[in-house]
């Protein structure tokens, strides 16, 4: 029985840029189809039911962050942004709608292929397991309990929500906004000071190097992920 390829729509506006990434995907064995346009975008997305989506966020029709937040409306399949537009507030905005991941233009093939297959490995991720380890950190969601490399850390109870945050997110950006709301609530959206406290008090716990970490990586004027 042939075995069913990985479906990824491409949504960009330039014919050129579609036409390259359609040869690269083929040639790595997925299965690709594109769009022009947000909405036919959207129509694909419910037709086609791709796997991942890469999508640009200058689009003729609408913006690249509403094809986000249709999209979001019924499916949690990765969204990755390929978009000239590099700013901060370009990428948290993505990112907050509920983008995955981001790439600036121009980019490698070889970072764009590492991306998608960080992406992927979200699909089949299910978090009703009753411990979770990535890289030597391992959190015992019944127990409340957290190991690096087997040996047991005590964390306060925000502390670990927010390990808790990321690492069921593992590799994914989780911008500052999206930490606050879901370690604090949506009241303190601005109070980004309590992330750089606390990130600073867990890289002390988990970090061989805190000044240097390897685990708790921050990604500048955004958020951060854990790797």
């Amino acid at each position: 029985m042939e075995t069913q390829k990985t479906r990824i729509l491409v949504v960009d506006d330039e014919s050129q840029i579609r036409k390259l990434l359609s040869i690269a995907l083929n040639a790595h064995d997925f299965h690709v189809e594109t769009a022009e346009n947000g909405n036919s975008g959207i129509q694909a997305v419910a037709c086609f039911k791709p796997d991942l989506i890469l999508l640009d966020l200058s689009l003729p029709d609408i913006d690249g962050v509403q094809v986000i937040k249709r999209v979001r409306e019924w499916t949690q399949i990765p969204i990755l942004i390929l978009s000239v537009r590099g700013t901060d507030e370009d990428k948290v905005e993505a990112l907050d709608s509920g983008a995955d991941d981001y790439l600036t233009k121009p980019f490698s093939m070889n970072e764009l292929f590492a991306r998608i297959r960080t992406a992927l490995r979200h699909i089949a991720k299910t978090y009703d397991n009753p411990a979770m380890e990535c890289n030597g950190i391992k959190i015992d969601f019944l127990k409340r309990q957290v190991f690096v490399d087997s040996r047991e850390i005590k964390l306060t109870p925000t502390e670990y929500e927010i390990l808790k945050a990321l690492i069921m997110n593992f590799e994914k950006v989780l911008t500052q906004k999206q930490l606050l709301q879901t370690v604090w609530g949506s009241s303190y959206n601005e109070e980004t000071h309590y992330l750089r406290i606390y990130m600073r008090k867990l890289r002390k716990k988990i970090e061989q190097d805190p000044s240097n970490p390897k685990h708790l990586i921050t990604e500048s004027g955004i958020g951060y992920r854990l790797i």
